[in-house]
């Protein structure tokens, strides 16, 4: 979803939309590094590149923050008015 949003925003450069387009037809595409016919070998390929690909282009995005930046940002953001939605399960 994230690169969904990336690649239709105007903010995005567009080398990253580039790569991100690159990236579905790389996946969708019958041309691989590995042809898929090598039965294990085939499928690697695309398990360990598409990947790769993804979250160099997620690092890339406007926007987009190292952890340590992230983590201050929310500390300092209003928490609103106090309420918390617990997901945690319980048993009735």
């Amino acid at each position: 979803m994230l690169l969904w949003r990336a690649f239709w925003a105007p903010a995005t450069p567009f080398y990253l939309k580039a790569a991100t387009l690159f990236a579905f037809l790389y996946l969708v595409s019958p041309v691989d590094l590995l042809p898929d016919v090598i039965p294990v070998l085939g499928w690697l390929d695309d398990i360990i590149i598409v990947p790769l690909i993804i979250g160099w282009i997620a690092s890339r995005l406007p926007g987009a923050a190292d952890p340590a930046t992230r983590a201050a940002a929310a500390a300092s953001a209003p928490r609103g008015d106090g309420h918390t939605i617990d997901g945690t399960a319980r048993r009735l």
